[in-house]
């Protein structure tokens, strides 16, 4: 009798109508599949009942969060394998909609779903006796919390920024290195990490043309990093905006050890709430990606009012593909589910076309696709250098949604299937004069 790996592959290659590109090993130690390819190791009948319930990514990734699936060998190389399988939804059977139920039928419907003709919905029911009796297991415990109510309401927005960054700061530290920077860095040939995301928030600077006494205000301020090197290297006097408490801590003991409480102001503060304009600079560094489509005009607006005429924003942000409706944001369900809720993402036309009706000049956009995928990469090898202390710092779980969230977006960038894009805006004067330097891609401090 086969064991349960070659029972599964060939189920699986009669449903998606195409050879598994990645070996299977199951509960039962069989192996089957491509000699020589990342094995995807099958610990339980609970891996298949979770992806029956929800085929696609959503359900691998529930899987994967709770350790019923697991990778040996290259991660990298078993995503990109199984990318048109999981991810490029039109070219494989298995996708369903986003906003299906878990609920009633929800598992048989799922499975059958993929079933095209008498013989695949044979497969499928096979498969599904092969996964065992009994309802699927609900998913792991890191999942987000079910919404209720809308979605960028100044309560949703503070509890989802909180399930992404208030999982503690040694986690943090342990990814991201001592920069403390969560955002793609500027890499030169054979730079490291701390050498990258200094560049990336000298960069920044310079395009803020920053000078001695000037007020900037850092929107979504992370850790503090970004305010720190303004006020330390260019005598800025900085304010830093974030609805993460524990985010707010960390970056006020830093503050506080470099002895520069008296310049640099770390608030717990929606964007919605800063009052105390106007400002000579305004960053937004990976903020804007959380402030969603129904938002986005009143935060571009919202940043504008906080600008003094002449001034400067630097919108730095991730993009997506354009979608046959230009309006539509695309919501990835397990980013939703596990990583970043309630985050949205829009291609830069849309970006540079609502900072423009709010009355921007856009006067410069710099893509950094390349240098988030080589930023990505160096947070994962951070992870893995020490995985059972990232799981102890935090949970298995989430060091696990951590490790394949990072692994796959930076193939989704190098893939060029999202980017990120330094967007540099003017609140232009009356007068016309931008303040900018001719050719701008110098960025002198005195231009």
């Amino acid at each position: 009798m086969a064991g349960a790996a070659q029972r599964i592959v060939a189920l699986a290659e009669q449903l998606l109508g195409v050879p598994l590109p990645v070996r299977v090993r199951a509960w039962d130690n069989s192996e089957a599949g491509p000699p020589q390819a990342p094995v995807l190791v099958v610990r339980s009948r609970r891996a298949l009942r979770r992806v029956l319930w929800r085929p696609g990514e959503l359900g691998l990734a529930r899987a994967w969060v709770a350790g019923d699936l697991d990778v040996d060998g290259d991660l990298y190389r078993a995503l990109e394998l199984m990318a048109g399988l999981i991810w490029e939804r039109g070219e494989g059977p298995g996708a369903v909609p986003d906003n299906a139920e878990d609920s009633g039928g929800g598992w048989v419907r799922g499975a059958l779903s993929l079933a095209r003709d008498p013989a695949t919905r044979a497969a499928a029911a096979e498969l599904l006796r092969l996964a065992g009796p009994g309802l699927p297991p609900p998913p792991p415990a890191e999942e987000a919390r079910r919404r209720a109510g809308l979605r960028h309401t100044l309560g949703s927005d503070r509890k989802a920024i909180s399930h992404h960054y208030d999982v503690g700061n040694d986690f943090y530290e342990l990814v991201l290195g001592p920069s403390m920077v969560y955002s793609c860095a500027y890499w030169q040939p054979d730079g490291t990490l701390e050498e990258a995301q200094h560049d990336k928030l000298d960069l920044i600077c310079r395009k803020l043309a920053l000078r001695e006494g000037q007020r900037l205000l850092d929107v979504g301020g992370g850790w503090g990093s970004l305010v720190l090197h303004a006020a330390r290297e260019y005598g800025v006097r900085a304010v830093a905006v974030t609805l993460s408490r524990e985010q707010a801590a960390y970056g006020r003991k830093r503050i506080a050890e470099e002895g520069l409480t008296d310049r640099v102001e770390i608030r717990v503060q929606d964007y919605r709430e800063i009052d105390d304009g106007p400002y000579d600079a305004i960053s937004s560094v990976g903020m804007a990606e959380h402030v969603g489509a129904a938002r986005y005009r009143e935060y571009a607006d919202s940043l504008y009012a906080l600008l003094k005429p002449g001034g400067r924003l630097l919108n730095h942000q991730i993009a997506r593909r354009p979608l046959a409706d230009e309006e539509a944001y695309e919501v990835d369900p397990f980013i939703d589910a596990y990583v970043f809720p309630d985050g949205e993402l829009a291609p830069i036309g849309r970006t540079v076309s609502l900072l423009e009706r709010a009355g921007f000049e856009v006067r410069d956009v710099e893509s950094l696709r390349e240098h988030y995928a080589l930023t990505l990469r160096a947070w994962v090898r951070n992870l893995e250098s020490d995985f059972p202390r990232a799981a102890r710092l935090t949970t298995p779980g989430r060091a696990r949604v951590w490790r394949l969230y990072m692994a796959a977006s930076a193939l989704a960038f190098e893939r060029n299937r999202i980017g990120v894009n330094q967007v540099l805006a003017v609140k232009t004067p009356e007068s016309g004069a931008s303040g900018l330097p001719l050719r701008t891609r110098r960025w002198t401090a005195d231009g």
